[in-house]
């Protein structure tokens, strides 16, 4: 079969390759391919500076979806020929006290496809049926794909941020993550919604108008001012830092108001630099969040299906998985905001 494999830290060290078939486990699932969504640590990982651990060689691809070609002995709930999407942690231990919490997903024994075992950006792959959430058969395969970016943008907004009706939220950096972020937030009330980026995301900017951004700010206004000039003076109630960089976390620090929150999902492996006395003085809570579990997973498919979150701004390339290079180019680019691959 083909396979994309990133085979070593050197940058673009990535390549199509062919691959056998993956065996599978009792527990497992032979899993057919259908879509794979390209991740921004897809593109880290393609030119070499992530700041994660990476088993090199290793199949791209962790966000994905597909029907299930083969069952393996133990699996109980599914059979082959059922629609699913899967989680991200093909690698957990179920005797910790994060398993057993619904905690998995920050276990530090934790391994995830396309990093730590390998993905699906191939026509097949191996997935633990614990993983696996059924599709209704109006989410189609190439908006199912994005159903973990969303997961991403749905534990950042609606668990860590708690964002309330009538909330002032900034989010800082327009990609995807962002804007998902974005539209999170607006279902769950927030006015005013802030979107934040540079000139280069001019493209990016509109999308988050399209979703329902109240204002955007491209580098020519300075966000401090504005978003402090429209309340009550003192800042925004959130700030989602959705870039990852020291200086869009001090942004966050001096956007939000004392006793406001700032949850930070994007990541950044470069030291933060400054100080962090204004987050003591203002008394911010500052949340990391990472990755997410089930019930966000059967939360977020639902609303998908039922239309409450819209990925027509948000999906804006699909490619056959030959011409991945093409799709990776494009989101670095920011031509495309989400590209996602059809094995």
């Amino acid at each position: 079969m083909k396979a994309l494999v990133n085979f070593s830290a050197e940058p673009r060290s990535v390549e199509l390759r062919d691959l056998p078939v993956p065996a599978t486990r009792p527990d497992q699932v032979l899993l057919q391919v259908k879509a794979v969504g390209v991740c921004g640590s897809d593109l880290h990982q393609w030119l070499g500076n992530q700041s994660w651990k990476v088993n090199y060689p290793v199949t791209l691809g962790h966000e994905f979806c597909g029907v299930i070609s083969e069952v393996g002995a133990d699996v109980t709930q599914f059979k082959p020929g059922d629609r699913v999407v899967s989680e991200t942690h093909a690698v957990v231990d179920e005797s910790s006290p994060y398993w057993r919490t619904g905690q998995y997903h920050i276990d530090p024994a934790r391994l995830g496809f396309g990093y730590g075992v390998n993905g699906a950006m191939a026509e097949f792959v191996a997935v633990p049926e614990r993983c696996l959430h059924r599709l209704p058969e109006n989410l189609p395969f190439e908006k199912a794909a994005l159903v973990e970016p969303c997961c991403v943008a749905y534990n950042a907004v609606c668990c860590h941020g708690a964002v309330r009706p009538g909330e002032s939220v900034a989010v800082i950096g327009p990609g995807p993550i962002g804007l998902l972020c974005a539209q999170m937030a607006k279902i769950s009330g927030a006015n005013p919604l802030f979107l934040i980026g540079t000139p280069a995301d001019e493209a990016r900017l509109k999308q988050g108008l399209a979703v329902g951004v109240d204002k955007t700010f491209d580098g020519s206004e300075d966000p401090l001012s504005a978003i402090l000039g429209a309340g009550d003076g003192y800042g925004c109630d959130i700030a989602i830092d959705a870039a990852g960089v020291s200086a869009t976390l001090d942004l966050a620090i001096r956007l939000v108001r004392p006793g406001g929150r700032i949850v930070k999902v994007g990541w950044g492996p470069q030291p933060y630099g400054m100080s962090l006395d204004p987050l003591v003085q203002k008394a911010i809570t500052l949340h990391g969040s990472f990755s997410h579990n089930w019930p966000i997973w059967e939360r977020v498919i639902h609303m998908l299906a039922t239309g409450q979150i819209d990925l027509t701004h948000i999906l804006s390339l699909t490619a056959p998985l030959d011409e991945w290079e093409s799709a990776f180019n494009a989101m670095h680019r920011g031509s495309a905001v989400k590209a996602v691959l059809i094995p």
